[in-house]
């Protein structure tokens, strides 16, 4: 990449302090959540050395963003989302607080879901407000520094976590957390209320406004795109994950230092692909990168399935981590100009929560598959599912990007016309003054 993108890329945090706010609020935050993952696990592990807890604390880690989705998606429109960010990260903190003085797993396993809860308010109003704080032409830009630091601070932030637990046990890392939510939660309040919301979204009844997201993610080509390909993407990702362990240590034999080894390609490869997927929007188009990107996880994924040891496949890994960050990149980019601003937020929050839904179903699938054929069986079809993905995500982008443009206002009364236009915003900044 020429110094040139390089310095128009970052040069968005010297121009727009609504946004670097944000992005240092995401940097601190992600750094500490990444850290402290790795202490309730340890934690949960010390305390129970039980499979069936862990699988508890994961459950409600994740549950709550599925829940979030189905009971209370229109409250990040209807709701300010700078108050919903701060108060999310007020929760996290005194939760943080509370983990060192936690007496068992069960209450470390329910304060784990209240965090759930709050980081599903939160990721959503995050990427909802952000096409408010940059121009359209900088928003690829935008989507790609958030998604980079992100990826980098869980590289970082799982190994700096994994250090210290082993050297001070997982309180400090809890102290530590709570500590960044603090600062987080003081960026934000820095950030002007009307730079991340144009207006509140009028109320037809919470359940009526529930319904609202779900039409408009039907009718919406962008957003479509992301529930049909994003959906078949996770169950590839989940087939993934739960075979790496065991590709690792048993048909590689590189023990817990090649499934690390694994882990930390995959957490390289995200990061540079979501740093490069904003040029290569501009330069590519969003429907050729999108179909790109999940193409580079099936080649990734199926090279690492016929690798014949685990440094070949660390480097395949590598490709396919790629091509999973440039594609979180486009879905970001697809939901945020494929929504108007008064229906972003339940937008995002209906997909996610349908994405968690097909992660889970994925992995319940893929630990009977990888007891059934193995690892390297189960990463094939882990490809397969991505070239699906790929076929459907670039057919279906390339249809949303040639709709004709309509009016960003949304209907304020029922039935929702069809918001068909991948570029809701006519590419004017979104900026109140």
């Amino acid at each position: 990449m020429s110094r040139h993108l390089i310095g128009r890329r970052l040069g968005l945090l010297g121009r727009e302090p609504g946004f670097r706010a944000l992005f240092l609020a995401t940097l601190g935050s992600g750094l500490g959540t990444w850290l402290a993952l790795v202490a309730l696990q340890i934690d949960v592990l010390r305390r129970t050395h039980s499979p069936l807890w862990m699988s508890a604390l994961l459950i409600a880690d994740i549950l709550p963003t599925l829940l979030v989705g189905i009971l209370a998606a229109p409250l990040v429109d209807r709701l300010s989302r700078r108050g919903l960010m701060i108060g999310a990260d007020l929760v996290r903190f005194g939760v943080f607080c509370a983990l060192p003085f936690a007496p068992n797993a069960t209450t470390i396993v329910g304060l784990a879901a209240v965090i759930g809860i709050a980081t599903g308010f939160f990721r959503p109003a995050v990427y909802a407000g952000l096409p408010n704080l940059v121009a359209d032409e900088d928003l690829p830009r935008a989507n790609s520094l958030l998604q980079m630091i992100d990826n980098s601070t869980w590289a970082i932030g799982s190994l700096v976590g994994g250090a210290l637990v082993a050297a001070q046990g997982p309180d400090l890392a809890y102290w530590i957390n709570a500590a960044t939510f603090l600062v987080s939660a003081s960026l934000l309040a820095q950030i002007p209320r009307r730079l991340l919301q144009e207006a509140r979204a009028e109320t037809r009844g919470h359940w009526r406004d529930l319904a609202d997201g779900l039409v408009l993610v039907r009718r919406s080509r962008a957003l479509l795109t992301v529930l049909i390909a994003w959906n078949v993407g996770m169950v590839a990702n989940a087939f993934v994950n739960v075979g790496e362990p065991f590709l690792a240590t048993d048909s590689f034999s590189a023990g817990s230092f090649g499934l690390g080894l694994m882990m930390g390609s995959a957490g390289i490869g995200l990061a540079a692909g979501a740093y490069l997927a904003g040029s290569w929007i501009d330069a590519r188009g969003l429907a050729n990168i999108y179909g790109v990107s999940l193409g580079l996880m099936a080649l990734g994924v199926a090279g690492a399935a016929a690798s014949p040891n685990v440094w070949v496949a660390a480097v395949c890994v590598i490709v396919s981590g790629a091509g999973n960050g440039a594609a979180i990149v486009c879905n970001a980019l697809l939901v945020q100009r494929g929504a108007p601003d008064r229906f972003r937020g339940r937008a995002f929050t209906v997909l996610m929560s349908s994405n968690v839904t097909f992660l889970a179903l994925g992995m319940v699938l893929a630990g009977w598959l990888t007891e059934a054929f193995g690892p390297r069986w189960v990463w094939g079809g882990a490809a397969i599912l991505s070239t699906v993905a790929a076929v459907v995500g670039f057919t279906l982008a390339r249809g949303a990007a040639k709709a004709p443009r309509q009016a960003a206002e949304p209907p304020q009364t029922p039935p929702l016309e069809p918001e068909t236009a991948i570029e809701a915003h006519g590419g004017a900044r979104q900026r109140a003054v």
